[in-house]
């Protein structure tokens, strides 16, 4: 399950913690659930006629409204029972609110300690990740023991696997796109990469992860994403990174939560730039009739506007009304994707960037069927495929 919180800064704004933040609010799947509970309408379906929506009345329009509005005036708001409640028990209500203090000082040194304990294992696989950066870019060839220790473990996920021939010495060959197909085999991080990211990625040699050195004062927990990059015609930057901060303290679901993330100033090349399109428009001077061509940029989807994080309207633009609605749910919408991609490659693709490369971690990803990818097949259809309700 996933847990909301709010963002610093705004009251209206959610971010996901960082550790319950479902795979589903990626990109690919953001859209909502439908609800299980029946409504108004559907007691009547069976005299409907098939693929028409059933229509309610004046009478039931009225009252469906009238119970959406009493719901909406319930929200948020007490019963009366604690304020009925004689003053010996509230204050015992509030003897277990300071009960709850204590137990949520306790969470948070627990995550605390288990932020310290992610340093600690990330120090001991650092060794295995140099030498995996060393195997992929060629600097050093894989051993024969790594090689039947990779096998052996094909073996034990595939019984049909079929070991390679032994004739051939391995060598310092190296891997050839390897995280540009990683990335591309992540369900989210497939849609955000483009045909024109790819010339840029193909250039991308690691991906690492470091901790934030949260000892100092006023400095708080998170991590960064170091992308090292070999030289290319595309940017100047040998490395970007993109920074994640996590709120001082945990958030109401005892997980630390996500405070803001910073990303690089990427360097682009002249006309090399990938998070934009440009194109010629003609115009016209009013006073000399004359014409001339204007080459113009426009915003356009890149994967690497993933370090141009979206940035948390200010509260005090909020409380004033100064946007919308909709504009302050595009702004959460785009957060959640940013944080779950950071979380991902955090999480699931650093560490198992080989399971990405070759496919097999899509075994593992968590793809709901969505309502909207069915229909309804007709009774002889049903017979046909041996389906029977009763």
């Amino acid at each position: 399950m996933s847990s909301n919180v709010p963002i610093s800064g705004s009251n209206n704004i959610t971010a996901p913690t960082p550790q319950n933040t479902p795979l589903n609010q990626a990109p690919i799947s953001l859209g909502l659930s439908r609800p299980t509970v029946p409504d108004i309408n559907e007691d009547n379906e069976q005299d409907d006629v098939e693929g028409a929506e059933p229509e309610l009345s004046g009478f039931q329009q009225q009252m469906l409204g009238m119970v959406h509005g009493k719901l909406a005036d319930l929200v948020g708001k007490s019963s009366g029972y604690i304020e009925s409640l004689p003053i010996e028990v509230k204050l015992s209500v509030e003897a277990l609110k300071g009960v709850q203090v204590k137990q949520n000082d306790l969470q948070n040194k627990y995550k605390r300690e288990c932020l310290e304990l992610e340093k600690k294992y990330l120090a001991l696989q650092k060794p295995l990740y140099e030498r995996r950066h060393a195997i992929i870019t060629g600097a050093a060839k894989p051993t024969t023991e790594e090689i039947e220790a990779g096998e052996q473990y094909s073996i034990k996920d595939d019984e049909e696997y079929t070991p390679l021939p032994k004739d051939t010495p391995p060598t310092a060959s190296g891997i050839p796109e390897f995280w540009l197909t990683a990335l591309r085999n992540h369900i989210g991080l497939s849609d955000l990469i483009t045909d024109r990211d790819a010339g840029a990625l193909k250039h991308l040699l690691d991906i690492q992860i470091a901790y934030l050195d949260d000892s100092a004062e006023e400095s708080k927990p998170g991590f960064k994403l170091i992308f090292v990059f070999s030289p290319n015609e595309y940017f100047e930057n040998d490395v970007l990174t993109k920074t994640y901060v996590y709120q001082e303290e945990v958030g109401y679901s005892g997980d630390f939560v996500y405070d803001r993330a910073i990303g690089t100033e990427i360097r682009w090349k002249e006309d090399k730039d990938l998070t934009k399109e440009f194109e010629i428009k003609k115009q016209r001077n009013k006073n000399t009739n004359r014409t001339r061509l204007v080459r113009k940029a426009k915003p356009t989807e890149s994967f690497f506007n993933f370090f141009t994080p979206p940035v948390p309207p200010a509260e005090d633009a909020i409380e004033n009304g100064d946007i919308e609605d909709e504009e302050l749910e595009e702004i959460e919408e785009k957060l959640e994707i940013d944080y779950q991609i950071g979380e991902d490659l955090k999480e699931k693709i650093i560490p198992r960037a080989v399971d990405y490369f070759t496919g097999k971690a899509l075994e593992y990803e968590g793809i709901d069927d969505d309502e909207d990818d069915f229909e309804d097949l007709d009774d002889e259809d049903d017979d046909e495929n041996g389906f029977d309700d009763s």
